[in-house]
């Protein structure tokens, strides 16, 4: 494994389509820690669903790949990607603003 591939990168994910009120949360949630990414998702005011996801380009591909398809019951209509800040200290998943 060179060192690029140990790099850990920090990206922030916006899901859009029908992507609340279908178990989405859970399915990043869970599909993140089968990767052994760290991060957080949320629900957004606008419907979207934020990911925030630091792990290898290698695991973070994974999650991308996932996100597109969601689960069963959601529809994807589009994932925006784009670089972020790590948060210091951040060492698992979670679901934020869960109620």
């Amino acid at each position: 494994m060179t060192s690029t591939e140990r790099t850990v990168l920090t990206r922030r994910f916006v899901v859009r389509g029908r992507v609340q009120g279908v178990g989405f949360r859970w399915f990043v949630e869970r599909e993140a820690h089968i990767l052994g990414i760290a991060g957080w998702v949320r629900n957004n005011a606008d419907s979207s669903v934020e990911v925030l996801a630091m792990g290898t380009s290698a695991q973070l591909a994974g999650l991308r790949a996932r996100l597109r398809e969601g689960p069963r019951a959601a529809r994807v209509d589009d994932v925006d990607e784009s670089d972020a800040k790590p948060v210091a200290g951040l060492t698992n998943f979670r679901i934020e603003g869960a109620w």
